[in-house]
């Protein structure tokens, strides 16, 4: 292997932990050879990785036939060096998780709460659900090294709030990061995203290994797309990339939305119409995951909602396929569950309204983690975050 040339000048210990992590050095031989560093510098480096706990050491396995002698000692991350809080807000379900360094989802619970409820009332039980699950996980508040939260809607990064959410309503503007002081005492940052983006994440230990260009979308009781190209989450001027729930189509003409305009995708496609629809035929449900029930059941009214959904999704779809030729569309979200109907009407739309082209290798596939997708795309979102090689260097500087 050719030794960094991309790196301005010596390579940092941050960036040689970047290669342990990745799997592309494993004895500290790898690491000079990759990075031209001197033994010294390797030495100096590891050192301080090995200090921080981010990095281990033991006797390297044998990759070639032994030729005599003492065998390599190996490097490799430590993904049990902290844990990572992840927080999937919905509007009428919370999903928490304590995930280790690499994701591994150590403890997971559902919060199930009231339909619109407001940061004031959520937020501590969010609160409440963390600490519960620390000690499900056996793991102590000073382990946290970030916390990871989503929310539906447009998300203002940096002062992790809402911008715009017609789904929730009452939480534009408040920042998360306070409801939480009380658990981390301020020590570790809070990083919020819009729910597709992160679930799209999620894909980083799944799709993404192959397809580096991809659509996530998620159905459910709002729409949504996570866009990823060459590997990067697309998010946009404002950070309103993938809001896809209201463009206008013309089955939804006339008809209001709850983002306050007419005519939207989601007035005929989101789960929150799909129960109206459901409701007037009869059907006494009250959430999105009721009808998707009752189309995996078998029943021909609700499978007929969700087929012509994602129909009217695929429509949608179709156009930003063609803007972005990706390799592959990732279905999750409630609506996904009911993966047969749905990806049927996706398709349909889908392939006959994008271009020849770009759909000659496009594949639709399910995602990766099904149902624990948003827990582990906002472990993602957070571990992304502080274990680049720039964030661990800080970390590294801030111990000395």
């Amino acid at each position: 292997m050719a030794v960094m040339s991309s790196v301005p000048g010596p390579a940092t210990a941050g960036e040689v932990f970047s290669l342990i992590r990745d799997g592309r050095a494993r004895t500290r031989s790898d690491v000079g050879r990759l990075t031209g560093l001197s033994r010294t510098a390797v030495a100096a480096r590891i050192a301080s990785l090995l200090e921080s706990g981010l990095v281990v050491e033991g006797v390297e396995e044998e990759r070639e036939p032994s030729t005599g002698g003492r065998p390599p000692v190996g490097l490799r991350f430590n993904r049990d060096a902290g844990v990572v809080l992840a927080g999937a807000i919905g509007r009428s379900r919370t999903q928490l998780g304590v995930c280790d360094l690499n994701g591994g989802v150590l403890a997971t619970n559902d919060l199930e709460q009231e339909v619109g409820a407001a940061p004031d009332d959520l937020m501590p039980q969010v609160l409440a659900g963390f600490t519960d699950l620390l000690k499900e996980a056996g793991r102590r508040v000073t382990d946290v090294r970030a916390v990871g939260l989503s929310i539906p809607g447009t998300v203002e990064l940096e002062r992790g709030a809402s911008l715009d959410s017609p789904i929730m309503a009452g939480w534009n503007g408040v920042e998360l990061a306070p409801y939480l002081e009380k658990l981390t005492g301020g020590r570790v940052p809070v990083f919020v995203d819009n729910d597709a983006n992160v679930m799209a994440l999620s894909e980083r230990r799944g799709h993404l290994e192959r397809h580096r260009d991809l659509l996530f979308v998620k159905a459910s009781t709002g729409i949504g797309v996570g866009i990823v190209t060459d590997g990067r989450l697309l998010r946009g001027a404002l950070g309103a990339a993938g809001e896809i729930g209201h463009n206008k189509i013309a089955a939804a003409q006339g008809l209001p939305c709850r983002c306050g305009d007419t005519g939207c995708l989601e007035a005929v496609a989101a789960g929150w119409a799909l129960v109206q629809a459901a409701r007037t035929g009869g059907h006494e449900i009250t959430h999105v995951r009721d009808l998707v029930a009752l189309a995996v059941k078998g029943d021909a009214d609700a499978r007929h909602l969700v087929r012509v959904a994602g129909r009217r999704i695929g429509e949608v779809v179709a156009s930003t396929v063609n803007v972005l030729n990706p390799e592959a569309v990732v279905v999750g979200g409630d609506l996904a569950q009911a993966y047969d109907p749905f990806v049927a009407g996706l398709r349909e739309s889908l392939y006959s309204q994008a271009s020849a082209l770009a759909t000659r290798e496009l594949v639709i596939v399910p995602v990766t983690h099904g149902e624990q997708s948003g827990v582990v795309g906002c472990a993602a979102l957070a571990i992304r975050e502080v274990l680049d090689s720039a964030a661990v260097d800080r970390a590294l500087l801030d111990a000395d």
